[in-house]
């Protein structure tokens, strides 16, 4: 993918109503410390177009990222750390439940877990959650420079084994640091968006 143009469009809220757009979307999920926005920052080759921020929960409301002109990343608001009250947890389950269900565009659903340590309650509950509302999510496991190269695998397989993924769910171990999974992420996301590539060997025997 070459980034040609890139901008924030649209940003919804609790009590926005959610865009009717005309190009594909792919949304983004995860806790709110698992580094979405570093992620989308990678992807667009920008530092700072999507905010990260120490303290966790920084995204409290949907993000429309405009590519190209021609479809829309979406990252959706953390769940798990934010120091927030129950009662506002609870709309942003709606905000993103009710983008789940109303989206005409949404193609895929891209579930960030932190590579290092094991699936937790709330990264279950989201994947089921994906899952119920009819997408099989691809998982990105987040932080994978933060592990030697020869403990990925065995991480891979416990965030697997955690999830209780469904037989060919994708994982991507993903480095926000050295773009380790970024050309497979935006690969696996043009396919799904448009269609896989031509045969380039058409016409061979």
């Amino acid at each position: 993918m070459v980034i040609k143009h890139v901008a924030l469009d649209i940003v919804c809220g609790i009590t926005s109503t959610l865009p009717k757009n005309e190009v594909p979307e792919i949304a983004f999920a995860g806790k709110s410390n698992v580094g979405k926005s570093s992620l989308i920052n990678a992807l667009m080759n920008r530092k700072a177009l999507a905010r990260t921020s120490a303290s966790p929960g920084k995204t409290q409301t949907i993000n429309f990222y405009n590519v190209n002109h021609e479809m829309y990343l979406v990252d959706l608001p953390g769940y798990g750390y934010a120091k927030v009250s129950q009662s506002v947890k609870e709309q942003w389950g709606k905000l993103i439940e009710r983008y789940l269900h109303q989206s005409k565009q949404l193609k895929a659903v891209f579930l960030l877990i932190d590579i290092r340590h094991d699936p937790s309650e709330n990264d279950r509950t989201m994947y089921d959650w994906i899952v119920h509302n009819g997408y099989q999510p691809i998982i990105i496991a987040t932080k994978a420079d933060k592990l030697k190269r020869s403990q990925v695998a065995k991480h891979v397989k416990a965030v697997k084994t955690g999830l209780n993924l469904l037989p060919g769910t994708r994982v991507i171990p993903f480095s926000a640091q050295t773009k380790q999974g970024r050309e497979e992420i935006w690969a696996l996301a043009e396919e799904l968006l448009f269609g896989p590539k031509e045969d380039q060997t058409e016409g061979e025997s």
